[in-house]
């Protein structure tokens, strides 16, 4: 694969799968932006690589600011020439767990935000950079509730299902242009957010992955490394899942 000279921007890189995800990638020797609303995680993520040996800058960054994004993008080619790589990570969880009826329209908004309207942002600023500098590969990060519904959750589940449809109209808008759009949807992963989790809960959660574990952010990092990469180059418009069979079912 040659990604020597690849340049990458990675949103959500402040932490789990985005943090895993931008590391991987400069250790195969891209050069990362990575972006976060975090920006002390980002910045920390940035000089984990740069110590291993690897290049990369760090951005603070909400995803849901359409000017703050185009804004970093625009200093992405003015600083590198081009954007070649783009993986929209950055997302949240549902914090409401409510049924759909009884959800806070604040909190839905929020959600939609920042998973589905965030990651158009990203690509909209991503693809306009990208037609103008000999196209690229995006990834987008989508879930396994991007495939299959989820109780207590519609915001989530509502906006993941969005993001596979963004990857679908991108590709094909795009597919004769040297671009190509791709997600990953992942199972269950092993990140800070359920290191805390009830023994029993994780358990229950283990159980509806046939391989019967979670996944690791290295193993999600992998595949959007193939996606990113020029061994990928006959795939666009997919959704692959990374979720040790919990969508098989």
């Amino acid at each position: 694969m040659n990604v020597d000279s690849k340049i990458c921007l990675v949103t959500g890189a402040g932490s789990g799968i985005g943090a895993t995800t931008a590391k991987h990638l400069a250790a195969r020797g891209m050069t990362v932006v990575c972006a976060d609303l975090n920006g002390d995680g980002a910045a920390q993520v940035a000089a984990d690589i740069v110590a291993a040996g690897g290049s990369a800058t760090a951005a603070t960054l909400d995803v849901t600011d359409d000017v703050a994004v185009s804004a970093l993008v625009e200093q992405i080619v003015a600083d590198h020439g081009r954007l070649d790589v783009a993986v929209n990570s950055a997302g949240i969880g549902d914090p409401e767990r409510n049924h759909l009826a009884d959800v806070d329209p604040a909190a839905w908004h929020r959600v939609i935000g920042v998973n589905l309207t965030g990651v158009f942002f990203c690509m909209r600023a991503e693809i306009d950079a990208m037609l103008r500098t000999g196209g690229g590969s995006i990834v987008n990060m989508a879930s396994v509730h991007s495939l299959v519904g989820r109780s207590m959750q519609a915001a989530y589940v509502a906006s993941k299902h969005g993001v596979v449809g963004l990857t679908k109209a991108a590709a094909i808008e795009y597919g004769d242009r040297a671009i190509r759009v791709n997600a990953v949807c992942p199972g269950y992963i092993e990140t800070p957010l359920l290191v805390d989790m009830p023994t029993p809960m994780r358990e229950q959660i283990e159980a509806k992955h046939p391989v019967g574990r979670l996944g690791t952010p290295e193993e999600v990092a992998e595949v959007v490394d193939f996606l990113a990469g020029d061994s990928s180059s006959f795939v666009t418009g997919a959704a692959y899942t990374v979720d040790g069979g919990y969508t098989a079912q």
